[in-house]
């Protein structure tokens, strides 16, 4: 279902299914204290330790289940293995992009977490019960992503934990820092299949780049002027998705490093891998495969799970055991 109408919501009150937050959107319990929690459309103040949760976001998903924090209702596949505890307990909820919205109404969450590819469903969501945005994007990413964490520590009054958690990411990231300095330049792609893009120190996956100070390798484009606006979209495009390439552009690159994501593993499909994809006669000419300086990253955690403590944690770690071992 794309969006819930108010016509199938008063439907759903009559029914019953609705929470009380849906019919009254305004209603303040005053017998709770409430927390102040940054989201990606500005501060809200939500009520502490809502008992049932829907979450709509594997990042979210990721940092709750760290968390320890149970969860009531999930999407229906979350392909991220690690979660697999989380998904058996919790009740389906459709997809991130068609959430079921007749099932998280009569589940009657006290808190919906939405995000990323369910961000444009906040609004509709809003409806059945108090809803968050907590995507995390740019080039703040590691920033927004701590600052979710401790955001949920505190709703959840779990901020020890989450401090815990924070500390041990910050040991990983020195750590990683220490291994990838002084050591070249990488280039980071993404394969699908026998298609390649790359993504670029502003794109998703970029904060690899700038977290850990990691140079990139990358050919010079003109600069697009101010009323380039077709440059403009290709770049704002090639944040969002990277930048289509071919084995050529990987070739003139030359990176001293490959830092690889398969998008086809991640989602379980069964296409060619990427170490195939990867394997011809310009690729293996690079410094990075000369040398075996090709680092393939667990890519449901990146891809699926980017910005979730979990996900980031074990991808520093990747890094800085790929670097340890290379060249």
């Amino acid at each position: 279902m794309a969006k819930w109408t108010r016509l199938q919501l008063a439907a759903a009150l009559m029914l019953g299914l609705a929470g009380p937050a849906a019919a009254d959107q305004t209603t303040t319990d005053t017998d709770h204290a409430t927390v102040p929690v940054m989201t990606a459309l500005g501060m809200r103040e939500l009520p502490a330790q809502p008992q049932k949760i829907v979450v709509l976001d594997i990042a979210a998903a990721d940092t709750l289940a760290a968390l320890e924090v149970p969860i009531a209702g999930l999407p229906s596949r979350l392909y991220v293995d690690y979660l697999n505890k989380q998904q058996a307990k919790a009740a389906p909820m459709g997809t991130l992009f068609e959430p079921d919205f007749e099932a998280i109404a009569g589940l009657a969450p006290d808190l919906i977490v939405a995000g990323g590819r369910s961000s444009r469903q906040v609004e509709a969501l809003s409806e059945i019960a108090p809803t968050i945005d907590m995507t995390i994007w740019g080039a703040s990413h590691v920033d927004l992503a701590l600052s979710r964490l401790r955001s949920y520590g505190a709703l959840m009054e779990r901020s020890a934990a989450a401090a815990t958690l924070e500390t041990a990411f910050l040991a990983k990231l020195e750590a990683a820092r220490a291994a990838v300095d002084g050591r070249g330049r990488a280039l980071i792609v993404m394969t699908n299949g026998p298609k390649v893009t790359t993504y670029g120190a502003q794109s998703r996956f970029g904060w690899l780049h700038g977290a850990l100070n990691l140079p990139e390798a990358v050919i010079e484009q003109p600069e697009a002027t101010s009323g380039d606006e077709a440059q403009t979209a290709k770049a704002a495009e090639a944040a969002t998705h990277g930048e289509a390439i071919s084995f050529e552009y990987i070739a003139q690159a030359n990176p001293d490093w490959l830092i690889v994501i398969d998008r086809a593993s991640a989602i379980g499909q069964d296409n060619q891998a990427a170490a195939a994809t990867l394997d011809n006669a310009l690729v293996t000419g690079t410094e990075a495969w000369k040398k075996g300086q090709i680092i393939y990253l667990d890519s449901a955690a990146i891809y699926i799970a980017g910005g979730g403590i979990q996900s980031m944690t074990a991808t520093l770690e990747q890094i800085r055991a790929g670097f340890a071992v290379g060249g």
